[in-house]
């Protein structure tokens, strides 16, 4: 059986942020060579401690920001292109510079990617 300590990391530096966020998280940890990952959302809810009706509501949100797919019962985290992102004029980055994780992730904490 897989040790579940990796899950305090992605939980611990995410209290107070947005469920998606925690959900993007875990995706990106778990997704195999092709971004894909087979967890069931109730799996996923339950690993992560969240609430059916909310995960529902984070991954739209995931999805409407463009940042992963998801099609029953298969996910898939989707590249980070500057150009799928809902971006502000002022906030884009200039062409040519790749977005930070850290900014994608601030992005999607001020209103999913918008």
């Amino acid at each position: 059986m897989r040790s579940s300590k990796w899950l305090v990391f992605i939980r611990s530096p995410l209290a107070g942020f947005d469920r998606s966020l925690t959900i993007y998280l875990f995706l990106v940890t778990v997704a195999d060579a092709q971004d894909l990952s087979y967890y069931s959302d109730a799996s996923l809810c339950r690993r992560l401690k969240i609430d059916p009706l909310q995960f529902s509501a984070a991954r739209a949100q995931l999805e409407k920001a463009g940042l992963i797919a998801f099609a029953k019962p298969l996910y898939q985290v989707l590249s980070l292109d500057p150009d799928t992102l809902s971006l502000t004029a002022d906030s884009a980055p200039r062409a040519g510079q790749a977005l930070s994780a850290a900014d994608i992730l601030k992005r999607l904490a001020q209103g999913g990617g918008q």
